[in-house]
């Protein structure tokens, strides 16, 4: 089993990817594979509203960038996580134009599989990006993966990210969730419980 997991920080290592990281050891310990990929620092254009990708049912946008690395990578993972810092109390604009059009083009790979969101902030703002990034879970029939309270860390760089103890501990609840639900399905599956057409 993998997740595949989405860093929309632009950058690579900050404090998204510090929660991330935590993630990917919980779940190495339950088994579970973890890939990280980041959006990067190139721009990601926004979705053109062309349609391509509905018509032709090819799961490919028709910008040739980063976003279908992402989705051809999607087509194997089984879980997903979404995380993004909080800027202006909004997801990264990268992050924004990259799962707009992932959720369009892709939708397909990504439907009826669990999946969770992660904010990082410097004290507010995560909140709104929360909800955000899971109004694209909520709306393409996948299995939001619940933790014990929201999914946020706090810290201004990766050193204070790892102090917020209560954090850490919510980081490593969602992946031990993650990890569950996953057994669920691969369980369910096996006695022919298939998901819904």
């Amino acid at each position: 089993m993998k997740v595949l997991m989405l860093n929309g920080s632009p950058n690579e290592f900050g404090s998204t990817y510090t929660a991330l990281s935590i993630i990917a050891e919980e779940l190495k310990l339950k088994g579970v594979e973890s890939q990280i990929f980041h959006v990067g620092t190139k721009p990601i254009s926004g979705c053109t509203a062309c349609y391509n990708c509905k018509k032709t049912g090819s799961l490919k946008c028709v910008i040739d960038d980063k976003v279908n690395e992402y989705l051809a990578l999607a087509k194997d993972a089984d879980g997903f996580v979404f995380g993004s810092p909080s800027y202006f109390a909004a997801a990264s604009g990268q992050i924004t134009s990259f799962l707009n059009r992932a959720f369009l083009a892709g939708r397909l790979t990504m439907s009826y599989k669990p999946a969770f969101s992660v904010v990082c902030q410097r004290r507010a703002g995560a909140g709104e990006v929360y909800d955000q990034l899971n109004r694209y879970i909520g709306i393409n029939n996948m299995i939001q993966v619940p933790s014990k309270y929201w999914n946020m860390m706090n810290g201004r760089n990766p050193e204070e990210v790892l102090q917020d103890t209560e954090g850490v501990a919510i980081m490593k609840n969602l992946a031990k969730n993650m990890a569950w639900m996953l057994d669920i399905l691969e369980c369910a599956n096996k006695n022919g419980i298939k998901r819904p057409e």
